[in-house]
């Protein structure tokens, strides 16, 4: 037997839901998930693979429909296919609670697995494996900001688990190689300068045409070291990354 309802309502299930507030009044609609960003992108240009059904609602879950004078007033027409997509472009992408927390989920994961790959037990300098660094940044109160990559928030995690975990913990060292011509290779200006942004100096040699150097850095003086080059040597010092030294002091 069928179920009636009313003529103004729709019920829909899994959907992706833009939701856009104008005219002081909120606007939403049901959209396919992964759809939005194609959309946005240009991967997709089918409107119709995007929503899953062409209406402009006040409240998708309830299924109730915006009212066409709310839409003319709003959007200064009531031409769905328009307001959609205005909505779909300008609209909040809103993320169910289970879908935020399991998205939330990987991007801790991969977290924890590139401050696995970057960090070492300063005793041993071995690294540590993802599970106790997940401990850790549970420890540390680390929580993963939504919006941001993982990447982008490995060197915050990093200091938090410095400072507010148990858990020793250091940066694995990079090894480099830096050579410099000996016309280049003023002690005052250069040499000087590139010994002071390693924490340990392999080999510190000037011949006769060249002057090189074989050192262990923080990754975080990769940079200070290459623009130093830049500026003193004009272009005419190298810089090569050897290896992580995961094991350096072992």
């Amino acid at each position: 037997m069928p179920i009636n309802q009313p003529s103004n309502q729709i019920r829909l299930t899994n959907v992706s839901i833009v939701r856009l507030k104008k005219g002081g009044k909120r606007f939403e609609i049901a959209c396919y998930k992964n759809k939005v960003q194609e959309w946005r992108n240009g991967v997709e240009s089918d409107i119709d693979d995007v929503l899953q059904i062409a209406n402009v609602f006040v409240n998708v879950s309830k299924g109730e429909l915006a009212k066409h004078q709310d839409l003319k007033k709003a959007f200064g027409t009531d031409d769905q296919t328009t307001v959609v997509k205005e909505i779909l472009q300008k609209g909040e992408l809103q993320v169910g609670e289970k879908e935020r927390e399991h998205d939330l989920s990987s991007v801790r994961r991969e977290i924890a697995t590139l401050v696995a790959e970057k960090c070492v037990d300063p005793a041993t300098q071995r690294p540590y494996p993802v599970g106790v660094i997940d401990k850790a940044m549970t420890e540390a109160g680390f929580s993963v900001r939504p919006g941001k990559n993982a990447k982008a928030q490995v060197a915050e995690c990093i200091k938090l688990l410095q400072t507010d975990s148990k858990l020793p913990i250091q940066r694995a060292r990079m090894r480099v190689r830096v050579t410099v011509p000996v016309a280049d290779a003023d002690e005052a200006k250069v040499r000087t300068k590139v010994r002071e942004s390693a924490e340990a100096v392999e080999k510190d040699e000037l011949g006769a045409d060249e002057w090189e150097a074989v050192m262990l850095i923080d990754p975080g003086q990769f940079r200070v070291l290459n623009e130093l080059l830049q500026k003193e040597c004009k272009g005419r010092g190298r810089l090569e990354t050897m290896s992580f030294a995961a094991t350096a002091g072992s």
